[in-house]
């Protein structure tokens, strides 16, 4: 496909078509995913930038020689373009697209430090409406300051200042794990909000007053994302899992860390049949009492994972009496066979 800002959805051809497919798969896979499940929208929208950038990264790895698409072209916020209904889908597309891996991971981190708590806060479907408003907000700031710019604007960075501004406007005591002054603590959520547009608008004063040079960081987008969600953020908030303005952190809300674990915890399997007795080979002496005390203490995953390993020092495979390993399976430990993952997989 040619590169025109200004295309037509006509001219885009079958194999363009297959990665904005790929694209969009990758980009709400996670999300959906994370809802059935009931999972944190927060770490699977982290997952879904991080999935999206890394699909950008390879098409622009063979620009030129395998492949000709470009995502930038179709997606990205282009304020000259948007007053046409062609070009409206814009508005949403462009929070998923980065310009490299530093741009990416500086808004992740925001949205999984601050995201994660703010989600337990608001509740998953309030949580997305303001992700949601945070970005729109962002672009449409971005507009109505460069009206007549042909430049391409792209990035989660209106969602993430949106997070915060949502986070200022509901629950400003909180305290959250955030890098800040070059350090990871626990800071209070107005310090954060105070800082981080405080520098924005210190930024975008120099760019102005002519002390400081050209900037490819949409500055606009940062502050228009941030004001947006404030404003509507307390509204959204009304019969949210804890009060508007509660102090203090409840009990249901945890840091990222916490947040990892509990999902990691979820997904730790049943202990109560094993492979061994499934195929007719119980386990006995020492391996019957190791699977023992994995069942009476193997709740908590460092319990589990040293149980594990101590079982398949003393086990074999029940299929085909090759050796068992313990491997780690997104923070679960589980026993494998060394011959073949299709033998055991347990628990």
């Amino acid at each position: 496909m040619a590169r025109d800002f200004d295309f037509l959805w006509s001219q885009v051809e079958t194999i363009d078509f297959l990665w904005i497919a790929i694209l969009f798969v990758v980009a709400v896979g996670p999300l959906a995913f994370a809802a059935r499940k009931g999972d944190s929208l927060a770490l699977a929208m982290v997952l879904s930038l991080l999935l999206v950038h890394f699909v950008q990264y390879f098409l622009s790895i063979f620009e030129h020689s395998l492949f000709n698409f470009y995502p930038i072209d179709i997606f990205s916020v282009i304020p000259g373009l948007i007053k046409e209904p062609a070009h409206l889908h814009r508005l949403i597309t462009s929070a998923w697209l980065h310009a490299d891996f530093v741009h990416v991971l500086g808004n992740v981190l925001v949205i999984a430090m601050a995201g994660v708590p703010l989600e337990q806060r608001l509740g998953p479907r309030r949580w997305i409406a303001v992700y949601f408003i945070g970005f729109l907000g962002g672009n449409i700031a971005w507009i109505l300051s460069h009206p007549n710019s042909y430049v391409p604007a792209i990035g989660a960075s209106g969602a993430a200042f949106g997070l915060l501004g949502a986070y200022m406007a509901c629950w400003p005591d909180d305290k959250i794990e955030f890098p800040l002054i070059f350090l990871i603590r626990a800071w209070p959520v107005w310090l954060i909000a105070f800082v981080r547009l405080g520098l924005e608008i210190f930024q975008m004063y120099s760019i102005q007053s002519g002390t400081a040079g050209e900037s490819n960081i949409a500055h606009m987008a940062h502050i228009g994302g941030f004001f947006l969600a404030y404003i509507l953020a307390r509204p959204i908030a009304r019969g949210a899992p804890s009060p508007v303005g509660e102090i203090g952190m409840p009990s249901g809300v945890s840091s990222l860390s916490n947040e990892i674990r509990k999902q990691a915890t979820a997904r730790m399997g049943d202990l109560r049949e094993d492979p061994w007795e499934s195929a007719g080979k119980h386990l006995e002496g020492r391996a019957a009492r190791i699977l023992s005390r994995l069942r009476d203490e193997g709740d908590e995953l460092e319990t589990r994972r040293a149980w594990l390993e101590e079982l398949a020092e003393h086990t074999i495979c029940p299929v085909c009496d090759g050796e068992v390993i313990a491997i780690d399976d997104r923070g679960v430990y589980k026993l494998n066979c060394s011959r073949s993952p299709n033998h055991i997989k347990w628990p």
